[in-house]
């Protein structure tokens, strides 16, 4: 039986909240391993607190916001080199830096870890892991630091509600009226939300309970937000 390819979007803040989340990692890297019997997965990695930073002082010194995303781009990327080491990957593979090499990669491995490809105007390493399940034709799933996509943000107001279940064109509309800025911080990115909506890919928000990713690729009821038709 041919493995299913599953795209997953690691968020940074879960990578790297202040200090490198090493407790987080060990869990997730079980719960990836034990599911490559069925699965293959392309994991894009997040920038997280390194971009924020490098975004930030590049801000104050007045550079464009064309230098701030090249500059969590390279923070995506030095990430998903460090879950390559992380997972006792070969150091010489590297990671892909463009979808050619994605495709060439998961041919061959059954984990591939990457950050942000080429440059796009208003781009995530949500977009990118969007654009890639659009390739691949496959599920997305996003990993964030929140359970679920909520009706008001959780981490300011405690009585914010988990959305389950939401369209691709309900959730577009949350999404548009906010405005894109390098860096930013919500469950998934304007762009990312465009392309799942247009390709009509089914996507899951999970947060950093690695029991709710393991139980939605075993088909068994999870927390978190379903995105779909």
């Amino acid at each position: 039986m041919e493995k299913k390819v599953i795209v997953l979007s690691l968020g940074g803040s879960l990578i790297i909240p202040g200090e490198i989340n090493v407790k987080y990692l060990e869990n997730f890297k079980r719960t990836i391993l034990k599911n490559t019997k069925k699965y293959k997965f392309i994991i894009v990695c997040g920038g997280g607190n390194i971009a924020r930073k490098y975004i930030t002082a590049l801000k104050k010194v007045g550079m464009n916001s064309l230098f701030q995303s090249y500059a969590g781009i390279s923070a995506t990327r030095t990430n998903a080199r460090f879950m390559g080491y992380f997972f006792n990957q070969d150091q010489k593979r590297g990671i892909p830096k463009k979808i050619r090499e994605v495709k060439k990669y998961i041919r061959k491995y059954d984990i591939v870890f990457c950050g942000a490809l080429e440059y796009r105007p208003n781009q995530t390493s949500d977009s990118t892991a969007s654009e890639i399940a659009k390739e691949f034709k496959c599920e997305f799933i996003n990993l964030t630091d929140v359970k679920g996509l909520y009706d008001k943000n959780p981490k300011e107001f405690k009585n914010a509600k988990l959305i389950p279940e939401i369209s691709w064109d309900e959730f577009d509309k949350i999404v548009d009226k906010m405005k894109f800025h390098p860096g930013q911080h919500f469950v998934l990115d304007q762009t990312a939300s465009k392309i799942i909506k247009n390709s009509k890919i089914n996507t899951y928000i999970l947060g950093e309970d690695m029991k709710q990713l393991d139980n939605l690729l075993n088909g068994k009821k999870f927390i978190g937000t379903k995105i779909s038709g």
